[in-house]
């Protein structure tokens, strides 16, 4: 049980939730999308949100502002935060245009409104839990995208929901988060999603 519950953490990492919410839209929408297209659009965002964010983490690491990957420190996290954001603004201007794909692109800003949020609560050490932001972020979007499409979505939306109680219960197991901080950060991910419905849905 030890073991399963640390794998949830790296399964869904925080990293990995915005080419998850990806995945998820070019699968779902019915509105045809050329598969080089598609492939195109998740090698970038694969570069831009994964690995370069990896390459970044070990930088910083070995510079010592960082010590993990979760960023248990809240006193860590201001600069990483930082960094995604401006990633987010790259895959929003050189990505993911509003034009094409216009689900996505809300859905990519409010991971940036998640992300600047976090920042915001990191000013006044207040630790909202990354994973839930995430977790939380794809759960909304994919409910927004089952009513927007008139597309049922009810096995994933469930298995969202799960991965969610998954998550916050990982995160206990591990002491990294109080239920509190748990709760924030699924309100802080999902918030920016139910803010960005109004400009799409």
């Amino acid at each position: 049980m030890n073991f399963f519950l640390k794998s949830i953490s790296y399964i869904f990492h925080p990293l990995l939730m915005p080419i998850a919410g990806s995945i998820i839209y070019f699968i779902t929408a019915p509105r045809f999308i050329p598969d080089n297209i598609i492939k195109a659009k998740i090698f970038g965002l694969l570069v831009v949100t994964v690995l370069i964010p990896i390459v970044l983490y070990f930088f910083l690491k070995t510079l010592g502002v960082i010590t993990s990957i979760h960023l248990e420190d809240v006193k860590q996290r201001k600069i990483p935060l930082l960094l995604q954001s401006l990633l987010l603004i790259v895959v929003i201007k050189m990505i993911i245009d509003v034009y094409n794909y216009p689900e996505l692109y809300f859905f990519f800003l409010g991971v940036l409104f998640s992300s600047l949020s976090a920042i915001f609560l990191v000013l006044f050490n207040i630790k909202a839990s990354l994973h839930m932001i995430g977790t939380g972020a794809i759960t909304m979007f994919t409910i927004t995208l089952s009513i927007h499409f008139g597309i049922n979505l009810t096995i994933l939306i469930a298995a969202m929901m799960i991965a969610n109680g998954l998550v916050a219960t990982s995160r206990l197991h591990d002491n990294a988060h109080t239920n509190l901080e748990l709760v924030l950060g699924f309100l802080t991910g999902i918030i920016p999603q139910i803010t960005m419905v109004k400009l799409w849905l």
